[in-house]
């Protein structure tokens, strides 16, 4: 926390001499990719309530999602990746419903982000997001991963898959080992033998997903649960560490669909 508002007193240090209508601030298209913390709504710095999340937002910019949380609930949506760089609009993203004690962050910051249009650099390392005048609405800053790609790296169970448990004691416990300097993995699926590569987000550092898994072609007399792990790698877009220990891989909408845990 004390890392965010040394920022943010150097962001505000920078509103002053640079603002979204600035061709020298100018920002591309990947530069707004991956997790941001939102320190400052209409040139106040975020406070969360106690026992509440620090507010975020996410830009997946290859495939157009937008994802975070405005203090207490989830937000998701979508942008144009093919609007002019610089451009974007954030009036139609949508929340989950959960009530939390102190509303006032989460409804501040999505009124502000109702009103994006452009999107500039605000210094090195921050971003600000803008309506139709130069002042910044919204004040990002890079959010720290809270899990690295090497974490990944050795022998998981898949404990999850689909939303369902993996049922014990199957004859092939479907496991993956990853190979992270290589960037390969190798496992079972519940039946079959898989192998393949993975690919990660140089400026999402917890993107990641597996277009290249491939399987033996062995029948089974039951199916069903590899069915499940390999549909879930199919559409893995993303992974975090989770509360208990394992991790998480989330699809393009951010709904949990393989989880995994370290094999002891």
């Amino acid at each position: 926390m004390k890392k965010v508002f040394v920022s943010l007193c150097m962001a505000g240090a920078l509103i002053s001499l640079s603002s979204c209508g600035s061709t020298k601030n100018a920002a591309t298209l990947s530069s707004i990719s991956g997790e941001w913390n939102i320190i400052e709504v209409n040139g106040t710095a975020v406070v969360p309530a106690p026992g509440q999340e620090f507010p975020f937002i996410g830009f997946d910019t290859k495939t157009g999602k937008v994802y975070g949380n405005s203090g207490c609930n989830r937000m998701m949506g979508s942008f144009d990746v093919n609007a002019k760089p610089g451009t974007i609009n954030l009036g139609a993203l949508g929340s989950t419903r959960m009530a939390c004690p102190d509303m006032t962050v989460e409804n501040n910051v999505l009124a502000a982000l109702g009103q994006v249009k452009k999107y500039k650099k605000l210094g090195k390392e921050n971003m600000a997001l803008c309506g139709t005048s130069s002042r910044p609405l919204v004040v990002l800053q890079k959010k720290e991963p809270e899990v690295k790609l090497t974490v990944l790296d050795g022998k998981w169970m898949v404990s999850e898959a689909g939303g369902e448990v993996i049922p014990s004691g199957m004859e092939n416990q479907p496991f993956i080992e990853f190979n992270v300097s290589e960037k390969r993995l190798h496992g079972n699926a519940g039946c079959n033998i898989i192998n393949g590569a993975f690919e990660v987000d140089g400026n999402n550092a917890t993107a990641i997903s597996f277009p290249q898994v491939i399987s033996t072609m062995m029948a089974c007399p039951d199916m069903e649960v590899e069915g499940r792990v390999l549909k879930a790698l199919n559409s893995v877009q993303s992974f975090g560490q989770l509360a208990g220990g394992g991790i998480g891989f989330y699809d393009t909408d951010n709904n949990l669909v393989l989880v995994l845990v370290k094999n002891l």
